[in-house]
C-alpha cells in the first residue's frame, strides 16, 4: 500500500503536500504503464475529488497545491498563468554556479509530440542564486578536484524542464539530470554519496489565497537523501523549515 503523502496544509478549499521524487503527478502519454501518480494517491487518501493546478517533473521532489473544487482551481489556475505565485527551488549543481544571474533564454516545449524544432520558442525567465559551495578532493573530470554548488532558483515562468534547462545552458547542470546532465558526476553521487535522484526541491510557494484572499507562505522539508547530502556538505543552514502561514495582505 503506498505511503501516506506528508500534508503541509489543508482548508476547505485546497491541500499542499509533499510529493516525493520518482512520482508522476497525472497520467500522460509518458507515462507508459505507470499506475502510480500523485492525483489518484492524493484522493484516495483524501476521500476526495482534487484538481491539479500546476505540475512538478517526475523526478522533482516538493510542494505542490491542489484545488478541492472546481471553482477554486480555476482561480488557482489563473494565479499561476498571470505569474502571482512564487515559486523557489533548491538545486545542486555541478562547478561554482553564479553568484546571482537572471537567466533568459526562450524555451521549446518538450511534450513528446512532434519533433523540437517543429515547437514554437516560448519566453522563459529563471532568477538564479548561489547559496554554497563545497570542493571534494575526488577527480571526477579531468580536474584533481570536484566542485558543486547550492543553488536557489526562482522560475519567473513555467516552461516543462526550465530550471533544468537554463542551469544547463549556462554551464552548471542539475547533478542527477541525466537529459540535460553529466553521466560522470550523476554517476559519482549516485555511488559514492548515495545520491540516485535529480538534485531539485520545490521547497516554497508564496501567494494568495483564492478564496480568503490572504497571503499563503507554503514551506517544505528536503526529503531525507537531499537532507543527508547537505548534512555532509555542511549546508545545514539552508536546510528549509516546513511552515504554512496564512496571514492578512496589508
Amino acid at each position: 500500500m503506498p505511503l501516506s503523502l506528508p500534508i503541509l496544509f489543508q482548508d476547505d478549499h485546497l491541500v499542499a503536500v509533499h510529493k516525493p521524487s520518482g512520482l508522476l503527478v497525472h497520467r500522460s502519454p509518458l507515462a507508459g504503464a505507470e499506475s502510480d501518480f500523485l492525483v489518484q494517491r492524493l484522493r484516495d487518501q483524501l476521500g476526495q475529488k482534487v484538481y491539479p493546478v500546476h505540475r512538478l517533473d517526475r523526478p522533482t521532489s516538493g510542494v505542490i497545491v491542489f484545488a478541492l473544487s472546481s471553482e477554486v482551481a480555476a482561480r488557482l489556475n489563473t494565479a499561476f498563468s498571470e505569474r502571482l505565485v512564487e515559486k523557489r527551488y533548491l538545486a545542486v549543481v555541478r562547478g561554482i554556479g553564479p553568484e546571482e544571474q537572471c537567466i533568459e533564454r526562450p524555451l521549446r516545449e518538450e511534450d513528446g509530440s512532434r519533433p523540437k524544432a517543429e515547437m514554437p520558442a516560448l519566453d522563459a525567465t529563471t532568477v538564479v542564486r548561489r547559496l554554497d559551495s563545497v570542493e571534494l578532493p575526488v577527480q571526477v573530470d579531468r580536474y584533481p578536484q570536484a566542485r558543486y554548488s547550492l543553488m536557489v532558483a526562482n522560475p519567473l515562468t513555467g516552461r516543462r524542464h526550465q530550471i533544468r534547462r537554463h542551469l544547463a545552458g549556462i554551464g552548471y547542470p542539475i547533478i542527477g539530470d541525466a537529459k540535460h546532465g553529466k553521466g560522470n558526476h550523476n554517476r559519482f553521487f549516485r555511488e559514492a554519496l548515495d545520491c540516485p535522484r535529480l538534485l531539485l526541491a520545490a521547497v516554497g510557494l508564496r501567494f494568495q489565497h483564492p478564496m480568503t484572499g490572504h497571503r499563503l507562505v507554503l514551506d517544505c522539508p528536503l526529503d531525507d537523501t537531499m537532507t543527508r547530502l547537505f548534512d555532509r556538505f555542511g549546508w545545514n543552514a539552508h536546510l528549509p523549515r516546513p511552515a504554512a502561514i496564512e496571514t492578512m495582505i496589508s
